[in-house]
């Protein structure tokens, strides 16, 4: 392996670790704005670690919604992890329970990418175990330092924290949503479309259910349709 790929790989995996572990900060005030404890918030950082789903599960809580609707949602934006080890089992192929655990606790957006993206099977996985460890150190760190720094500011302050949540799940969609991202109309259309839907249900239903609602509505809408050949349609 040429060390010039191999460094320009570490460099590319520490540097967007960094650039991702930044947000920690923004769930930890999040969570404490949404009345957990600081330990609570760490142990969801380290137990949990997808993003997505921890923001989720922090916007039901914060909004009075239940445990069932917190978990729900986060369970069903975690599923595309799912996706993703299928697709990095043959790269990374861990060898012993302790390499399997910590492999599927890392796949998330940002080691898959980075796996993905490598020019060969090596270097993939050196991409995926440096990303995902700089990224996991980084945001249970700032998970921590976030919680601690909201828990000591006042009531007026931390109404301010109402803000993070969205501004924060705004923040990792629009760059999904660009011209640059694969087939960026649909994405928009399936963005909009749950929208829409969780809007219309947000005052009929406990929060946090508009949530679950809005990504079954939108799974059942983008589902695989058959096509049907002119002499079926003739039959």
């Amino acid at each position: 392996m040429p060390s010039s790929a191999r460094t320009a790989t570490l460099r590319d995996a520490v540097g967007l670790g960094v650039a991702v572990g930044l947000y920690g900060v923004a769930f930890g005030a999040a969570a404490a704005g949404a009345g957990l404890d600081t330990w609570q918030a760490v142990a969801t950082s380290a137990l949990m670690f997808t993003g997505a789903s921890q923001f989720a599960m922090i916007g039901v809580l914060g909004a009075g919604g239940g445990a069932f609707s917190a978990v729900g949602s986060a369970l069903l934006l975690g599923t595309r992890n799912t996706v993703y080890g299928v697709r990095l089992a043959p790269m990374l192929a861990p060898q012993g329970w302790l390499r399997r655990a910590g492999a599927a606790h890392w796949v998330i957006d940002e080691t898959t990418a980075m796996a993905v993206a490598a020019p060969d099977r090596e270097l993939g996985r050196l991409a995926f175990w440096v990303t995902g460890a700089t990224i996991y150190l980084g945001w249970n760190v700032t998970t921590l330092v976030g919680s601690l720094g909201a828990a000591a500011l006042g009531e007026t302050a931390q109404a301010a924290l109402d803000a993070v949540v969205p501004a924060a799940f705004l923040a990792l969609l629009w760059p999904r949503l660009q011209r640059s991202a694969r087939e960026p109309g649909v994405q928009r259309r399936v963005a909009l479309g749950g929208a829409v839907v969780a809007l219309a249900l947000t005052p009929f239903v406990p929060a946090g259910v508009q949530v679950v609602l809005a990504v079954v509505a939108v799974a059942l809408a983008g589902r695989p349709r058959t096509t049907t050949s002119p002499r079926e349609a003739a039959a």
